[in-house]
């Protein structure tokens, strides 16, 4: 099993979020390549109210995850996925086209969908009743649809983006989970399948399940009283 506290490799993850977000923080992406790898790593959990002192010294954006690999400190789930991948030589072509698709759908999972996506979840989660969302909602659903839509057809008959299962797969298939999650993918069948592949995999199921088993309710927030 890859986690390992002796691990060279540390992955920061959260102790606690609430519900709707379980399942979802990014550093499920670096665990899950650990965990398709077999690669050992250890996990650090800090709070997502009271961060760390110094914190943005290690993420400038206060985010998680951070992955610190001996002497070398990374952010971004992206920037993470490829780090792995070049340390281990595992799922990502060595060179040619297959490797050029590989990273060209690492970045625009990140780049091309999921702002797309983030825009409507936070309409729909955190601006839900508010004026301007709800004039903002139509066009925001119809962005995603069209990002969706060109995803599948680049997808097309195959089984994953880049010929085997890749870094991107990784990527992509974490992002369009939330879209899952909101119902935005019932019109495409192909990214529908595709997802459930992704999430099928021994290795994406024990990696949500070591996430989901960080968090604890003792570090939930106490809601103060009058």
């Amino acid at each position: 099993m890859p986690i390992a506290p002796d691990a060279p490799i540390e992955i920061t993850g959260y102790n606690w979020v609430p519900p709707f977000a379980r399942g979802f923080v990014r550093d499920l992406r670096a665990r899950w390549f650990c965990e398709e790898t077999g690669l050992p790593y250890r996990e650090r959990l800090i709070s997502a109210v009271e961060k760390p002192a110094n914190w943005r010294s290690e993420q400038p954006f206060g985010q998680v995850p951070v992955l610190r690999d001996r002497d070398i400190h990374l952010f971004e789930s992206g920037a993470i996925l490829l780090h792995l991948a070049e340390r281990t030589g595992r799922l990502l072509p060595a060179t040619g086209q297959a490797r050029a698709t590989a990273l060209s759908w690492l970045f625009a999972a990140y780049n091309s969908v999921e702002p797309v996506q983030n825009e409507l979840a936070a309409i729909e989660i955190f601006h839900a009743g508010e004026e301007w969302a709800r004039l903002r909602r139509a066009d925001a659903l119809k962005n995603l649809d069209r990002r969706h839509r060109a995803v599948a057809t680049a997808l097309g008959a195959r089984e994953w983006l880049a010929g085997e299962f890749s870094i991107a797969d990784i990527a992509m298939v974490s992002v369009l989970r939330s879209s899952e999650s909101m119902d935005t993918l019932g019109d495409h069948p192909v990214l529908a399948g595709y997802l459930v592949r992704g999430t099928d995999r021994p290795a994406f199921r024990q990696a949500l399940a070591d996430q989901l088993a960080g968090f604890d309710e003792r570090f939930a927030p106490r809601m103060q009283t009058a």
